[in-house]
């Protein structure tokens, strides 16, 4: 099963066209998915047009009254995955405004079966483009990833700030063991939460890979959401609180990810060789 996370706010032009390309991808790669949208208190036609979609694409939607940002959105759907999916499964996050094409799950689909557990949709590997995005916007990016590339690396990886992306579901269900309510601890600043996910991927040791793809920008139906200033204040306290995890929560979490690492996974997500752990019952901390 593919899990296809939307998350939505005003995106009346774009869902649509956009399930309709993600269905033919399945129907392509032969495989049997669920499309989760979050509608984060959209105010336009996007809940009506959910009601419509309903009815002809396998889909579940997840209803936020009220605006709570992407972190939160996110949270929501990726938690629903980590419940219904089962580990061998995937899941795939896009954004809902047309400027990231199905036909890229393909690709990745085939990296998560060569063993990777996160595969990023990247700019800037081999492939990878961006049309439509102005200078501004490239310069910002580029800054951001090299940042985060100097702060966090991860061998084979470049594209950091990329939403789209496939995910083992066994990794999630790990991650939200392991890191609790904090799998998305920044989820009211920007756009962060998309960074620290891979963070926390590298903290647990997690097989990181990227694909090229084309960012389509110039396809985009409907206004940005990105608030440069509240994202990049994101990315620094992001820095601050991971490049090294200190105090009680931070020992839990080396000990769950150490715990974690005697695990060996095999390409369908399932543990191959366990080795009994017994773990000591601690909380985490709200």
């Amino acid at each position: 099963m593919i899990y296809i996370v939307l998350p939505a706010y005003n995106e009346e032009d774009a869902l649509k066209p956009l399930s309709e390309k993600i269905d033919q991808t399945m129907r392509e790669l032969g495989a049997e998915y669920q499309i989760v949208v979050g509608d984060d208190g959209s105010r336009d036609r996007t809940p009506e047009i959910l009601r419509e979609l309903v009815q002809r694409y396998p889909m579940h939607v997840i209803t936020h009254k009220r605006n709570r940002g992407l972190g939160e959105t996110i949270r929501d759907c990726f938690e629903y995955v980590a419940e219904v999916g089962t580990r061998h499964d995937i899941l795939v996050r896009m954004d809902c405004d047309d400027t990231h094409d199905p036909k890229y799950i393909i690709p990745m689909s085939e990296k998560l079966a060569a063993g990777y557990e996160v595969v990023i949709a990247s700019r800037y590997a081999p492939g990878g483009d961006q049309i439509g995005v102005d200078g501004y916007r490239q310069f910002i990016s580029r800054g951001a990833n090299t940042l985060m590339k100097i702060v966090f690396p991860i061998k084979g990886v470049w594209e950091y700030t990329s939403g789209f992306r496939a995910y083992r579901v066994a990794w999630l269900k790990d991650a939200i063991d392991i890191y609790g309510n904090r799998f998305i601890d920044l989820k009211g600043m920007g756009f962060t939460g998309t960074v620290e996910k891979i963070i926390k991927a590298k903290m647990m040791g997690a097989r990181v890979g990227e694909v090229g793809f084309v960012l389509r920008y110039d396809q985009k139906l409907s206004e940005s959401k990105v608030v440069t200033s509240l994202t990049t204040l994101g990315y620094l306290v992001l820095i601050a609180k991971y490049i090294y995890p200190w105090g009680t929560l931070g020992t839990l979490w080396k000990q769950r990810v150490a715990e974690r690492a005697l695990t060996a996974y095999g390409p369908d997500g399932r543990p191959v060789e366990t080795l009994e752990i017994k773990r000591e019952c601690v909380a985490l901390p709200e």
